[in-house]
């Protein structure tokens, strides 16, 4: 097969990585790829959907996988299937599950799926007296896409309405937060669960946790993820089921109801209260870090699940019985502002680890950090400790200037 991966990250790498170690790839295409996927296949200087369909159909591409949400929203699967050409993800219209959480929240209260209270409006006014109404903490968030930074929790109710004010004015996060989303805050824990969808079926991935905060304890500023690891213990067999049957089943049935099925990852932000799942948020693609941790626990051909999955054929996969764990390795000023270029170092790679290069440029042969989070250190073993264990003595490998990282990932579990 010849496929090509749409994105420049470090999801994008896990992607190509499991895929390049199939025998059935051929050619392996990264559109625009990083400085490190030229090591896996060809980078290409595309952008435009009809310029990137057009060398999809003239090279005999097999599969396109789109992996980040901004062209999943501006519909480059529509481009592709007008085309007739095979790719994965979801289509404009599916897509808006992650495009605007106001059709989320819609969706979800229409559907009758478990989610907190919420008021979704453009008016301050209104958006001010639904405050009133609330106790504790309070979530507020920008309506459209804003790389996973548009979720603030606030503290106080005066807070909230200052958030609020600021979305709306265009303050902050731009056109993102011309409308905005209130929420009552729940509490319990968190759960990234992932299910490949093919418009009716799905088959569910093993259930990651993502580590939001920069700094160990879960402290300091949101950021992108640092750090993942999978399947988390801290999902039960009971649980995984009323993900599957109360939310995953019901929102594809909801999405072909209400004409636009899903066809791609479904990533489903969880937040389980009293043993009970809510849904937080819908993403429609693998999350990152997620991704890196869930590719090496997929025991088959990559290629052959996802074609099967875009054409509508989709079938049971084997998972292995391990853990995997990733660490990423951000820049000295992640996530402030951007980092000075600096040239990255690698000792030799311990057995059952593997780096997944996010934030990376090509310079001259040699591989420089150029951006926020630049790689991802992913241990695997039998034990989560094991995985652990050899995410971390793969970090101690990697050599560049200001590089740091969180030194607590998977603490929930192995506490």
């Amino acid at each position: 097969m010849n496929i090509l991966i749409i994105g420049s990250g470090g999801r994008e790498f896990a992607i190509g990585e499991k895929l390049k170690s199939e025998n059935q790839v051929s050619k392996l295409y990264f559109a625009p790829g990083n400085g490190a996927t030229s090591r896996l296949g060809e980078n290409l200087a595309l952008s435009d959907f009809e310029e990137l369909a057009k060398f999809a159909f003239n090279n005999q591409i097999d599969l396109t996988i789109v992996g980040p949400e901004a062209p999943l929203c501006d519909g480059i699967v529509d481009v592709f299937k007008k085309h007739n050409l095979a790719i994965f993800g979801p289509s404009k219209n599916a897509a808006k599950l992650e495009l605007s959480k106001s059709f989320m929240k819609d969706f979800l209260t229409r559907k009758n799926i478990k989610t907190a209270k919420f008021l979704s409006s453009s008016d301050f006014n209104e958006i001010s007296n639904f405050i009133d109404t609330l106790d504790g903490k309070i979530v507020v968030k920008a309506d459209g896409l804003c790389g996973g930074k548009g979720v603030l929790i606030l503290d106080d109710k005066n807070s909230a309405k200052e958030a609020a004010f600021e979305m709306l004015s265009g303050k902050s996060f731009a056109q993102a937060g011309k409308s905005v989303v209130v929420e009552e805050f729940l509490s319990g824990f968190e759960l990234s669960f992932f299910a490949i969808c093919d418009g009716e079926k799905f088959v569910s991935l093993p259930v990651a946790q993502d580590h939001k905060r920069l700094l160990d304890g879960d402290k300091g500023p949101n950021t992108g993820g640092m750090g993942a690891y999978a399947p988390t213990p801290l999902a039960s067999k009971e649980l995984i089921e009323k993900i599957e049957n109360d939310i995953v089943k019901k929102t594809l049935d909801g999405m072909k109801e209400d004409g636009n099925p899903f066809c791609g990852v479904l990533f489903v932000g969880v937040m389980v209260v009293e043993n009970e799942p809510y849904v937080l948020e819908f993403n429609v693609r693998f999350g990152d870090p997620e991704c890196e941790v869930i590719m090496p626990l997929i025991d088959g051909n990559l290629s052959e699940i996802l074609y099967n999955a875009a054409t509508q054929k989709l079938t049971n996969i084997k998972l292995k019985d391990e853990f995997a764990v990733g660490v990423v390795v951000a820049s000295s000023d992640y996530p402030y502002k951007n980092s000075k270029k600096t040239v990255i170092e690698v000792d030799e790679i311990p057995l059952n680890s593997h780096i997944c290069y996010a934030g990376v440029s090509r310079i001259k042969g040699k591989i420089y950090a150029d951006g926020g989070r630049v790689l991802v250190c992913v241990g695997t073993g039998k034990s989560l400790k094991e995985a652990r264990d050899g995410a971390y003595l793969l970090c101690e490998k990697v050599k560049f200037d200001g590089m740091q990282f969180r030194t607590d990932i998977a603490h929930q579990a192995l506490k």
